[in-house]
């Protein structure tokens, strides 16, 4: 879904590329993070900027990656209203497919009251609810890793996106932007989508400073807390309570009128 104004730009070809395996040391599994939002008419000119700092993530099928993701939750969408009412410390539960490579990932979020966030996740042949909760080792990770079991989760949200990944020169922070976001809501059955925006999050060690982050306010591009599971759940619910995310939303639309 990436166009080919983006495609045929110059910066695929300028930007240094580094695999996948040069970029293990990079997972962060626990780490602080920064997220903003912006145009998308400001990625390329982002891409430009951060292209002599850093590298462009290859992946299987080039420099974007598609995500499908399912978030889980109570019948009573717990961890969506904890979340909604600023609960510091919360948790997401979701399973992730990396589109291209096939593989799916059943993964639990924690984030504390420092705002450190740590996720933990096991590999799953088949990432389909039905066949998710007949899995062993689904049962024993949420178990032993969340206050609920398995049986009293249920698909909240599906997410889709196209992702691009660029690692400091350095190789200790990440920086993904989120591109075509799209939403289903199984339980509405509504869809939605923010095909205007891109999603940046920083993901570091710690709170530092950094180049990507310099790039970031010298473009007037500022820090936004966004979930996305949040946003789409506001988006796709028309009866969820969401106060504070409806005013994110609107904040996001008028972004992009501007």
């Amino acid at each position: 879904m990436v166009t080919d104004e983006i495609y045929n730009a110059p910066i695929w070809k300028l930007m240094p590329h580094i695999g996948l395996e040069e970029i293990k040391s990079v997972r962060l599994m626990s780490r602080i993070d920064t997220k903003f939002v912006a145009h998308r008419r400001l990625l390329l000119p982002l891409l430009e900027a951060a292209q002599r700092h850093g590298y462009m993530v290859q992946y299987t099928s080039g420099a974007v990656s598609a995500y499908d993701t399912t978030y889980y939750d109570t019948a009573d969408l717990e961890m969506y209203t904890l979340h909604h009412n600023r609960k510091l410390c919360r948790r997401k539960v979701r399973c992730r497919t990396y589109v291209e490579s096939r593989r799916s990932f059943l993964e639990i979020k924690n984030k504390n009251n420092k705002g450190r966030t740590r996720k933990i996740r096991i590999a799953v042949n088949d990432p389909s609810p039905r066949q998710l909760a007949a899995n062993p080792s689904a049962l024993q990770f949420i178990g032993e890793n969340t206050p609920y079991s398995l049986s009293a989760l249920r698909p909240a949200l599906r997410t889709r996106f196209d992702r691009i990944t660029l690692v400091n020169r350095e190789k200790t922070e990440r920086l993904t932007l989120d591109l075509n976001l799209r939403f289903d809501n199984p339980v509405s059955s509504r869809c939605g989508a923010l095909p205007h925006i891109v999603i940046i999050e920083l993901k570091q060690d710690g709170h530092c400073e950094s180049t990507m982050r310099r790039i970031l306010r010298e473009m007037r591009i500022m820090p936004f807390k966004i979930s996305k599971y949040c946003v789409g759940t506001a988006l796709t619910h028309p009866t969820v309570k969401a106060n504070r995310f409806k005013r994110k939303i609107h904040l996001i639309d008028k972004l992009c009128n501007e």
